[in-house]
């Protein structure tokens, strides 16, 4: 097989997906070939990505700038420790939820399935594009087609619901993308580059404090798919859409390239000193704790499980953030694992929602009883994820969780440790009730398919088998291993620079 030259590594990862859009329109008509040029274009993907993290982990970055925009701006890409966890965590769950989709969409007929791969294909060129940007403008870009390849995802029904979201889910994040554009004109006034580095590009010598603080809000504006509060409230809305968007593209993709574009603001545009000087650390800090004890009290209220799931969401991002804020080494570092860590974690839950809807109809916790029993797969699954998301082992969220815990007590802060565990204990409150209906619930409520007039079992296997694997994995990572270990050097060697 001939080797693709390492600066075209990059090029090469995102052509997977881009030249998968045009062929998906092309077997349109061929359902089988269709979805085969989806499974391959992941799995070529992935292992290109993963074929960079060696050089990458020995300290190399991996560069392929294309042509220049203005001076001290080109096109192009830089793969760094950090940039790489995201994309090696974006491509291995398109594999994963990319067979999911072929059993999900099958199941209830979906209309208009060409139309959603090749939306989805697009999404992931936009996520990894974000994760694998060499500068603020390159991230732009993508950031802006993962928000107009997945407006028709959320809008996926054609319902008059589903076209509300989408209207909302657009209004929300193309506001934002103002906001970001906006930060970046300012931040290359004042820095003269928007490269991304360790140390920051930006200094209290080049810019008075009130214009820095400035510029650190419309960052956190641009960065809205943070879906962080009050702008939250196009994440739940877009739940309307199918299953595998809500996974992938709401667990993982979207929501995850907001946070890692405020985590990439904090580290590479101000630097950690800088963030200190000016006191950002502790309003972010403080903003981030907010919403993460306010989202999980919408979460206890709702009986929708997805709904319910979208709120957990929302508060499980602002973790990533409150870690970054802390400005200490164990904060940052937790904050960095969360983001593969939650990825599948959240993606093994919505995966499990998608399957029960599948294998029963049913949407409300409340009409889950004892599905456990017809389903105990994947409700094993979910409470895997359950406990993750709850902080609890062996999920790898006790993982994350912790080196958060270490993270307030670095940064000296006993109020901030106390946000972190109510936080926690708020996520029990509204995870194990799910867990405890569906092993002790009603079982004649829970287990007759009133659609069909038969005793449920679980979903297709194309559907079990994928979150089967996102929850065994999100068990792997809480214990030392040839996969945790890459992690980690990956995470070491980000926070290090």
């Amino acid at each position: 097989m001939m080797e693709i030259p390492e600066t075209l590594k990059p090029l090469f990862a995102l052509g997977c997906p881009a030249l998968a859009a045009i062929l998906i329109l092309v077997f349109g008509r061929r359902p089988n070939l269709r979805e085969g040029v989806t499974l391959l274009a992941s799995l070529s993907q992935f292992s290109i990505i993963l074929s960079m993290a060696s050089r990458v982990v020995s300290g190399v970055k991996i560069q392929s700038y294309l042509f220049p925009i203005v001076p001290g701006i080109s096109f192009g890409f830089r793969v760094d420790a950090f940039g790489l966890l995201f994309a090696l965590t974006a491509s291995s769950l398109w594999i994963l939820v990319s067979i999911y989709s072929i059993g999900y969409m099958r199941a209830l007929k979906e209309h208009a399935q060409t139309r959603f791969y090749f939306c989805f294909a697009l999404a992931i060129l936009g996520a990894v594009g974000v994760a694998l940007s060499g500068n603020l403008v390159t991230m732009y870009i993508f950031y802006e087609i993962l928000t107009i390849s997945t407006y028709p995802l959320v809008a996926h029904e054609q319902s008059q619901e589903a076209i509300f979201a989408g209207r909302k889910y657009l209004a929300y994040l193309l506001t934002s993308g103002v906001f970001l554009l906006a930060a970046i004109v300012f931040t290359y006034a004042t820095a003269q580059t928007t490269d991304f580095n360790p140390g920051g590009i930006l200094s209290l010598t080049s810019s008075s404090r009130s214009t820095l603080i400035t510029l650190f809000i419309l960052f956190i504006l641009g960065f809205m798919k943070a879906a962080y509060m009050p702008f939250h409230s196009w994440l739940p809305a877009a739940m309307v859409a199918p299953t595998p968007v809500s996974a992938l593209l709401h667990a993982v993709a979207v929501v995850k390239a907001g946070v890692f574009g405020i985590v990439r603001t904090v580290a590479y545009i101000y630097g950690i000193d800088l963030m200190r000087e000016l006191g950002l650390g502790i309003l972010l800090a403080s903003f981030a704790g907010v919403t993460m004890i306010v989202a999980s009290l919408f979460a206890i209220a709702q009986d929708n499980l997805k709904r319910r799931l979208a709120y957990s969401t929302i508060s499980q991002l602002s973790y990533i953030v409150f870690g970054v804020a802390l400005l200490s080494p164990m904060g940052i570092t937790g904050a960095i694992l969360h983001i593969p860590f939650h990825g599948f974690m959240k993606i093994t839950l919505f995966l499990c929602a998608g399957s029960i809807l599948v294998a029963s109809g049913k949407k409300n916790i409340s009409e889950m009883g004892g599905i456990g029993h017809s389903m105990p797969i994947t409700m094993l699954a979910f409470t895997v994820g359950a406990l993750g998301m709850c902080g609890l082992p062996p999920a790898c969220g006790f993982v994350s969780k912790w080196f958060l815990g270490l993270g307030t007590v670095e940064a000296d802060s006993l109020l901030f440790l106390a946000v972190l565990l109510i936080s926690s204990l708020l996520d029990v409150v509204y995870f194990f009730p799910i867990v405890y209906i569906a092993f002790f619930g009603d079982r004649e409520r829970g287990t007759l398919n009133l659609s069909e007039g038969r005793m449920m079992k679980e979903a297709p296997l194309s559907m079990v088998i994928p979150l089967s694997i996102t929850a065994l994995f999100s068990i792997i990572f809480s214990f030392p291993n040839p996969i945790t270990s890459m992690l980690f050097d990956l995470v070491r060697l980000a926070i290090s620079h």
